[in-house]
């Protein structure tokens, strides 16, 4: 048989039970789509925590203070004064691997105004190397220099939205804003940073955007200090290529333990180890879903098979019609296997623009992120490709198998 006509023959015959084709295809149609929905969502995911982690910095280790009640801290400050420059000099002298370090420190902030406008963010001390271990860069103007630090100069960067909350004319360079009692000179603004996700894994991202920096040393020569607070909020260690986050985090934890008499008043972050918790809860999530979704392929491949039975039945006389007129038990195979892998492709198909249109739905419905994968997409296809000619093998068998004089009597 000629390959165009065999076509010609699957395809007339499909169009003969269009509401059992159709039935047929649905399966295929619901698996293919759900496996490239899947994959496409948890590709999204991973690229969306890669981001995220870049933004808190692969290679930064982040010490926090805790927070506590009134009554605790003050029971934790009899044997512990919290987090402070002491302690981020100990570990930059003791750790190994360290190449950068930064400090925090956030004001108890009450009023932050211009002659424009005001804001409800806060302010924070930050050494200058603070914006380039946080991966904070600057649409406009400059960051602090080493002596505007050691003199407590009084400038300030500001965050994008607390520039456009102070000066709704856009331009904030060269005035002036007043934190609480002290006025200071703006000499920079941050560019919007990648906020896809407002907290990843317990930590607060993206409200850099409502805070006004000044040098460390403002913070804490020109304002009031907390009561019982902390000298610094946080700090964070930059590593060298190479260096064992996770070991140099122990290390960490027992320095600062032993400085702090044993009080657990502060917490250890360490990026790249929720980077690696992430995708591994991603990776179980991909392999459960993708076990759905072959369950639903699997399905559609016995709708298949169960639909070229019953047409071996329907078609027995014209099977022994074929098979007396010279047609081989090759060719009756191949026309089974036709049609099983035509209506594989055909869902296939209509799969892959299900699972677009079904991707898109739960990303603009859930604010789930979206990345196409073109391995997903091939994947899927091919899988079903093969289901559609496994599990038409059986039929085409069975009717190639078929006595050619018994098939003709049949009514």
């Amino acid at each position: 048989m000629q390959h165009s006509a065999m076509l010609k023959d699957t395809l007339a015959e499909l169009a003969q039970h269009k509401l059992r084709t159709f039935l047929t295809l649905l399966g295929m149609i619901f698996g293919v789509g759900a496996v490239i929905a899947m994959l496409n969502i948890g590709e999204g995911a991973e690229r969306e925590a890669l981001k995220t982690i870049e933004t808190m910095g692969l290679r930064n280790i982040i010490v926090e203070s805790k927070s506590f009640d009134e009554k605790t801290l003050l029971e934790h400050r009899k044997h512990s004064l919290g987090l402070s420059q002491s302690d981020l000099q100990a570990a930059v002298s003791t750790l190994p691997g360290i190449t950068g370090f930064s400090a925090e420190r956030q004001l108890e902030t009450y009023a932050i105004i211009s002659h424009s406008g005001k804001s409800e963010g806060v302010a924070i001390g930050v050494l200058p190397s603070y914006l380039e271990l946080s991966s904070l860069p600057l649409a406009a103007g400059r960051n602090f220099t080493e002596l505007e630090d050691l003199y407590a100069a009084q400038v300030a960067i500001l965050g994008s939205q607390m520039a456009a909350s102070l000066f709704p004319d856009g331009d904030a360079l060269g005035k002036n804003v007043k934190v609480n009692h002290v006025w200071l000179q703006v000499i920079g603004v941050l560019a919007e940073p990648y906020t896809g996700q407002n907290e990843f894994q317990g930590i607060k991202l993206g409200g850099e955007q409502n805070q006004l920096f000044m040098p460390l040393q403002t913070a804490r020569n020109r304002f009031r200090s907390i009561p019982l607070d902390a000298e610094l909020s946080s700090f964070r260690l930059q590593l060298a290529e190479g260096a064992s986050t996770a070991m140099i985090a122990r290390a960490l934890n027992h320095l600062l333990l032993q400085r702090h008499n044993d009080i657990d008043d502060f917490r250890i972050v360490v990026p790249a180890a929720l980077l690696a918790q992430q995708e591994q809860t991603q990776k179980i999530f991909n392999i459960v879903m993708s076990c759905v979704a072959g369950i639903s392929l699997l399905v559609g491949g016995i709708g298949i098979m169960n639909i070229m039975l019953a047409t071996v039945l329907e078609r027995t006389k014209e099977i022994g019609l074929l098979r007396a007129i010279g047609a081989t038990k090759r060719d009756i195979k191949l026309q089974f296997v036709a049609e099983s892998f035509t209506i594989a492709i055909v869902g296939g198909i209509a799969g892959i623009l299900f699972g677009i249109v079904l991707s898109e739905l739960i990303a603009f419905y859930s604010g789930w992120a979206v990345s196409w994968s073109l391995p997903a997409i091939v994947l899927s296809f091919s899988i079903c490709a093969l289901i559609g000619i496994a599990f038409g093998v059986y039929p085409a068998i069975k009717a190639s198998e078929l006595d050619p004089i018994t098939a003709l009597q049949t009514d």
